[in-house]
């Protein structure tokens, strides 16, 4: 099986299963979620991906249907029945199932698990960015299921020829629509602080590690389009992209200016992923 989808117990093919209609997901994407990559069966970095999911689910008060213990068995259970080759884990939690009314309901979270193929990122290619107003709500650092305008400013970036749109709020840049953003300038790595108005991305807490780990020195604090735009280098981070680097914002050169630098940060993050999970570019899991 190269897909697998499981809700609640029973799993099977992921395009074969299928989520109840008064899955409180399906009318007010009223959930969480989390995900990660996995390589050799390793699922990279699980245990920090468990964490924030149930902080998510925390601060939405949606009831836990199982320890973190019991969801990470889970998961690792569910990746041995799947073919091995790089996988996304996806998980999420709804708080439940019934007719449709904005109150919450009593009981526990309903659980969805998907895991299915994806391309091991190539950490070293440059991409193209665009801007984007920040119009989502104040609760960013909820990994929550609504997401229309991140999913509207990725379509936005596509149309545009772009990887990632980054989103600020009048002159502050916050993040991307499905990554953390940072820039180097100077020797520093400057990232936005991970306050209400981004996600606490997984990737950007192991870039942090890998400036601790090379005397890189770091601010955390908001910066400015200017501050974007005028960057030696400019970096997005999350699971699937670990920290690409660009090489255009809105169709103007960017970046490139501090190449060795970028190069030891991107080698130390991606080599802790290959050393977790026995991954071997450019040799099959």
């Amino acid at each position: 099986m190269d897909a697998l989808g499981y809700y609640n117990g029973t799993w099977g093919p992921l395009d074969d299963m299928t989520v109840p209609m008064n899955d409180r997901g399906v009318y007010f994407g009223d959930g969480v979620y989390d995900a990660a990559v996995c390589v050799n069966r390793v699922i990279f970095t699980l245990d920090e991906h468990i964490d924030r999911f149930f902080t998510s689910a925390e601060l939405l008060e949606i009831k836990p249907s199982c320890s973190k213990e019991a969801l990470t068995a889970l998961l690792q259970d569910l990746v041995q029945k799947v073919d091995n080759a790089p996988l996304l884990a996806y998980w999420q939690w709804t708080r439940g199932a019934s007719r449709r009314d904005h109150t919450f309901p009593p009981g526990t979270a309903n659980l969805l698990i998907m895991l299915k193929p994806i391309a091991v990122p190539d950490i070293y290619r440059k991409i193209k960015l665009i801007t984007q107003d920040d119009t989502r709500f104040l609760h960013c650092n909820i990994k929550t299921l609504n997401l229309i305008p991140n999913v509207l400013a990725a379509q936005r970036a596509r149309e545009r020829g772009g990887k990632e749109a980054v989103f600020h709020r009048g002159e502050i840049v916050t993040e991307g629509s499905h990554s953390n953003v940072h820039i180097l300038k100077g020797g520093v790595f400057i990232t936005h602080p991970a306050d209400n108005l981004i996600l606490r991305g997984i990737a950007r807490s192991h870039l942090l590690g890998a400036c601790k780990k090379l005397k890189v020195p770091v601010e955390e604090r908001p910066f400015t389009l200017t501050e974007l735009f005028n960057a030696d280098e400019i970096l997005i981070s999350s699971t699937s992209t670990m920290g690409l680097s660009a090489e255009a914002i809105d169709g103007k050169p960017a970046g490139g200016k501090a190449p060795e630098l970028l190069k030891k940060l991107q080698d130390e993050v991606f080599g802790e992923f290959c050393a977790a999970t026995g991954w071997q570019p450019g040799v099959r899991s």
